[in-house]
């Protein structure tokens, strides 16, 4: 058997038309989704204590992100939840955001009390962070109080962009005072 080599000849045009095509077709696929992350636009996020004071001139549901600086599953929360523009747009509109590290250091003063860090295990744990989870810490863990500084849920574990829409929306419009979880689950549909 013989190989007989053949040439095969590099049409420039061709290739840079299909290019060109190629480029136009990712731009505008790109440019049709609804619900990428927003780089610039971020949730107002406000220490605990900022959120005290702005809730004594404005009331407003508060929600709070514990956190910690090693876990994973935080990081891929903030890269792909807290990032969606309708998520950003509504949170701050409804909420006032606090990002808190359940193991940071810096105490917190609230209603009489100083909660402060406390070293145990390998690293520790800040009392604020175990009050608002009953004792259950795990990362991430979502905190939802009303106006008066309640516990209404905390919510572990990460969340993705339409299970948390579905949740800050339950929330947010108030449907937890009347409305069964498991029914606002089968009546909403997130755009997520």
């Amino acid at each position: 058997m013989v190989f007989q080599a053949r040439l095969i000849k590099f049409d420039y045009m061709n290739f840079l038309r299909s290019f060109i095509l190629f480029l136009i077709v990712g731009f505008f696929c790109s440019a049709s989704l609804p619900t990428a992350p927003n780089l610039n636009e971020e949730i107002n996020w406000v220490s605990f204590e900022e959120a005290v004071s702005l809730n004594k001139k404005n009331p407003r549901m508060i929600i709070i992100d514990l956190y910690t600086d090693w876990c994973g599953w935080c990081k891929k929360m903030d890269n792909d939840t807290y990032s969606r523009t309708e998520i950003i747009k509504y949170v701050n509109e409804k909420f006032y955001a606090v990002k808190f590290d359940a193991e940071g250091s810096e105490e917190v003063n609230f209603n009489g009390y100083t909660f402060k860090f406390i070293p145990s295990g390998r690293k520790g744990y800040h009392e604020l962070a175990a009050a608002l989870t009953k004792n259950q810490l795990s990362y991430p863990t979502t905190v939802f109080m009303n106006e008066e500084f309640q516990i209404i849920q905390p919510v572990p574990g990460y969340l993705d962009a339409p299970t948390f829409d579905t949740i800050v929306k339950y929330m947010g419009e108030r449907k937890y005072k009347n409305t069964p979880w498991e029914e606002f689950q089968k009546t909403y549909q997130s755009a997520l």
